[in-house]
């Protein structure tokens, strides 16, 4: 069993038909389409195109019978994405059963050639003989090599663009992230480093969405964040988008992408209170979903609908399944997929029920739909400013950390040294976060933070007194001030031990 490799696996033979009748060579192929219980979508006097059913062996398979001057093209193609690049021998196993049962019907028909011809010809009189340039693997066939992906061309234009713009921006995003990745200081937190690094890309946040940065919404869809990431996208992206632009037309699919993609954005930030988010993922999810717009608008032939259909659902399950746990943000996948059906469904069809819409109006009805879903999430998801809040936290325990020097400050220093210390390392410092504590308490924040905003502020005042009298006690070299030191020590011990079971220690 001969197995194809490639984007689009596929097997094609060419039969060289010499004396026999093309129409005599189709009307046999359709028989035996027929025995083998494949699907048949189409037939014209230029060819047949039928697809096999769905099995755990495959999605399902094109097969097309196309009659090009004297000869019979045989093709057996894989419609669903194909991992690992390869067909696993079942286009040549199709292609082989066709064969086989070729020989045996042709035996069968021959005492009933002049009926046979008369309802062939019959039937291919109703049917359109143009349908080979609009059957759903029509862009695909277009596809001769895998330089062809990346070539825009009429039916596939707009797809090719979007995988060279979001290579081109990884290529950036690789090389800017390294670069800032190589210049952070010493005592600089990685995830932090990281963080900022792709949010300056252009990558999803909620708290900055939600304090007017709308265009990462737009942007985030064109950031990815490692190879894999990319390839994987791109690769969903180039498959749907070969059987959809071409049927959706150019603009609408571009438009269809780019809304999903902020769809997605905006139900994402409903999700993660924190950090960031990237991907096209969202967008290419839009187009899964405007697949299944234009195939329950009857965009395509019933056979080759539901072969389509089957195969991009389970693809589509398999990226969401996928996407459970982990890093993967599904919240993103499944406003992408619902949108995106609606946005399509809105632009494809020309009537809302028994109500026209002129184009502009399919326009601004789609356009109106993500407007207000838009309004809705910025107006009712809380800003909290959970990374505003963890950054002053961050540096209120540097602070901390300065502050334990007062603890061991040598004996050997002179009076006016040990005052200087206790002023820098002691009151200077609790000052400094008195202020952040302050700045904290404008935020908007979650219970949680809010606990430890509240926590910080206790022990501030506290450690605010403790270094004054420590002041005091060096000043006045006396020890005068060490039973009520102690006392509030003693009160900043018993709120730490209080917090250590708190909220703010719990994921």
């Amino acid at each position: 069993m001969a197995i194809s490799w490639g984007y689009s696996p596929k097997i094609e033979k060419y039969i060289p038909l010499a004396d026999f009748p093309a129409d005599k060579y189709l009307i046999i192929a359709r028989k035996v389409i027929e025995n083998l219980g494949w699907k048949l979508s189409h037939i014209s006097k230029t060819g047949i195109i039928a697809y096999t059913p769905i099995s755990f062996q495959s999605y399902t398979e094109e097969v097309s019978i196309r009659i090009h001057g004297n000869f019979a093209v045989v093709k057996s193609e894989c419609v669903g994405i194909q991992m690992l690049f390869n067909d696993y021998g079942k286009n040549d196993l199709n292609l082989e059963k066709f064969f086989n049962e070729f020989e045996y019907v042709q035996f069968h028909l021959q005492d009933v050639w002049s009926e046979s011809l008369a309802a062939f010809h019959t039937l291919i009189a109703t049917q359109d003989d143009t349908y080979f340039e609009k059957a759903p693997l029509t862009a695909k066939n277009k596809i001769k090599n895998i330089l062809y992906l990346f070539l825009p061309q009429k039916g596939y234009l707009v797809t090719p663009i979007l995988v060279i713009l979001n290579i081109i921006y990884y290529a950036i995003t690789l090389v800017f992230v390294t670069i800032v990745f190589k210049l952070r200081s010493e005592d600089a937190i990685v995830s932090e480093v990281i963080t900022n690094a792709y949010l300056n890309l252009g990558a999803n946040s909620r708290e900055l969405v939600l304090e007017g940065q709308l265009w990462r919404l737009i942007t985030h869809q064109f950031i990815h964040l490692s190879i894999w990431h990319v390839f994987f996208n791109l690769y969903a992206l180039i498959y749907i988008g070969l059987m959809v632009e071409h049927k959706l037309g150019s603009v609408k699919f571009l438009v269809t992408y780019l809304l999903s993609g902020i769809c997605g954005g905006l139900v994402s930030i409903i999700f993660h209170k924190f950090g960031f988010m990237a991907g096209a993922s969202g967008a290419i999810m839009g187009i899964f979903g405007a697949f299944m717009a234009l195939s329950v608008s009857k965009a395509f032939e019933k056979n080759a609908s539901r072969a389509l259909l089957i195969s991009t659902i389970v693809v589509t399950v398999l990226m969401l399944l996928n996407g459970i746990g982990g890093n993967v943000d599904n919240s993103a996948h499944i406003g992408g997929l619902v949108s995106g059906f609606v946005i399509c469904y809105l632009l494809f069809n020309e009537k809302l029920g028994s109500y026209k819409i002129t184009s502009g109006l399919q326009y601004g009805l789609s356009s109106m739909i993500v407007v207000i879903f838009a309004a809705a999430v910025l107006i009712l998801t809380p800003n909290y400013q959970n990374r505003k809040f963890y950054k002053l936290q961050f540096a209120f325990d540097l602070n901390i950390s300065d502050f334990n020097k007062v603890y061991s400050i040598p004996k050997d220093l002179s009076k006016a040294e040990k005052v200087k210390m206790i002023e820098q390392y002691g009151i200077q410092v609790w000052r400094k976060n008195k202020q952040i504590v302050a700045e904290m308490k404008k935020l908007k924040l979650e219970r949680k933070e809010n606990y430890r905003r509240d926590f910080d502020g206790k022990i501030t005042n506290l450690a605010i007194k403790i270094s004054e009298l420590l002041h005091r006690e060096y000043q006045e070299e006396t020890s005068r001030y060490r039973d009520e030191i102690e006392q509030l020590t003693d009160e900043v011990n018993i709120i730490r031990g209080e917090a250590s079971t708190s909220e703010f220690n719990r994921d």
